[in-house]
């Protein structure tokens, strides 16, 4: 018998034990009240309760009515997610990395020095050939073209067709949506993009609308809480449009601090619109719990950044020590947060004695206990800001590479965007029909702050096909990606 066997026996002894421990002392209990009233004998159980009060029995029946009553009044309607739809970016949009550095190479700002950075970024980014970016980011010089109108179109190109696909994809008429909210970061017009939204769709006039700014990448599922909380006042059976998107046209970069090239390089076109309601009817995925967490630092992610000095005198790419130290923090709150609403039993004892052995015994002899999240979900979508975040999240859940491809290959094929990244990591695990009745999906996303945001969800009804952001590729995926591009 192999270690490794004997090991997992005591493991797995200990998992039946605690997930059947209500019916381990239920069943005893019972046994000894049945032996109890045989022993007492039918005469005697019936004079004894002859002797109760009328008011006794009004309480011990009127008590837990009332009490069971005004838990189902107080308790949160169930948000469910009607359906989702990803932009499809369009051919002509796509930007090569041959492309996007003889692009860069026109711009007098840049010099040699930059262009060589972002090449080196470019080849360790897990970035493929077929990300996309904005029409005006096409042209030569780059940053003559990105206007207040170019943003604008950029915003009509993926909302309203994401928008689009959403309605006719669930069959719900625009007039149907009693709340409106568009998470975009860096791009803040007037009109609003909400405007442009209600205008378009000719939405209803009393219509709640909200736009989240300023968010970074985890706004999407900020957007997801704030639509929970504004349905709970509204009629059951309303519904929440939620678009999520990052209009990158009138953000692209010209200097040469690295740490401000590092947008340029990873950032994509992309978008998302989510339909959200209090009624399950018609609904594919049922939300379960969103928990928000929020650190203390406050640094931007992209000045996170530090060089090595390479052979030749040039200097590296790498995410530092510092980032990820932030987003390890985050994502331990998060996982507190999360951790004793989704998790068994027997992992959360588990998590419990270790803290108190380490409080005990101390931290140097007992190693913390991380919980296993592959109990309580079956997939996950981590957010694709880039590959070193990915990375990180994959040792510290102990994830297997399948669990994490949905996220790789997100950002290979479609780059960093922003707060859709979570929907398209979705629509991939769909798409390729892993997606069962019953699966929970973790959905967490950093973002500026430093947020780290996570979502549960349960899902009621797969997707019936593929027809989404991933339908002319996804037969081309997974991909095998390198820790270096060699050209």
């Amino acid at each position: 018998m192999s270690p490794s066997t004997q090991s997992s026996r005591p493991k797995a002894a200990y998992q039946r034990v605690v997930d059947n421990f209500t019916a381990i002392v239920a069943v005893p209990l019972a046994a000894v009240a049945l032996v109890t009233m045989a022993r007492l004998g039918p005469e005697t159980l019936a004079s004894r309760l002859s002797e109760l009060q009328p008011v006794n029995v009004f309480l011990a029946c009127f008590l837990p009515a009332a009490a069971a009553i005004v838990y189902l009044t107080l308790r949160p309607r169930a948000l469910y997610l009607v359906d989702y739809a990803g932009f499809r970016t369009p051919h002509n949009c796509r930007i090569p990395f041959a492309s996007f550095l003889e692009h860069a190479k026109q711009l007098p700002a840049l010099n040699e020095r930059s262009v060589r950075f972002m090449t080196r970024l470019l080849e360790r980014s897990g970035l493929g050939e077929e990300t996309c970016l904005p029409p005006a980011q096409h042209y030569i010089p780059t940053h003559k073209y990105c206007t207040l109108d170019a943003a604008r179109a950029e915003f009509e190109l993926v909302a309203f067709s994401a928008i689009d696909d959403l309605f006719a994809k669930t069959g719900i008429t625009p007039d149907a949506v009693d709340v409106l909210i568009v998470n975009c970061s860096l791009f803040c017009p007037i009109p609003s993009l909400v405007d442009m939204i209600i205008n378009k769709y000719k939405l209803r006039s009393e219509i709640r609308s909200m736009q989240l700014s300023g968010m970074g990448c985890s706004a999407g599922l900020i957007a997801v809480g704030l639509a929970r909380n504004l349905l709970q006042v509204l009629p059951r059976g309303a519904h929440a449009l939620v678009v999520s998107t990052e209009t990158i046209t009138p953000n692209y970069y010209i200097g040469n601090e690295r740490a401000m090239l590092l947008p340029n390089c990873l950032f994509r076109i992309g978008g998302a619109a989510a339909l959200l309601s209090t009624s399950s009817a018609k609904a594919r995925f049922r939300l379960k719990h969103v928990v928000r967490t929020l650190t203390g630092a406050q640094d931007s992610a992209y000045r996170c950044v530090f060089q090595e000095e390479d052979g030749e005198g040039h200097r590296g790419i790498n995410l530092s020590k510092d980032l990820m130290n932030i987003a390890g923090d985050s994502l331990k709150a998060n996982i507190t947060a999360m951790g004793p609403l989704v998790l068994p039993a027997y992992e959360q004892l588990m998590f419990a004695f270790s803290f108190v052995a380490r409080n005990v015994i101390g931290t140097r002899v007992i190693k913390p206990y991380i919980p296993d999240f592959r109990t309580a979900f079956e997939h996950f979508c981590i957010h694709a800001g880039g590959r070193a975040v990915i990375d990180e999240l994959q040792r510290s859940l102990s994830l297997s590479d399948e669990q994490v491809e949905a996220s790789r290959m997100t950002l290979h094929r479609f780059g960093n965007t922003s707060s859709s990244s979570l929907w398209y990591e979705l629509a991939y695990i769909e798409a390729k029909g892993r997606m069962r009745q019953g699966d929970r999906v973790w959905m967490i996303g950093f973002g500026s702050g430093f947020k780290c945001n996570g979502a549960a969800w349960e899902c009621i009804q797969p997707a019936r096909n593929a027809d989404g952001p991933w339908a002319t590729s996804i037969h081309r995926y997974p991909v095998d990606i390198p820790d270096v591009l060699q050209h």
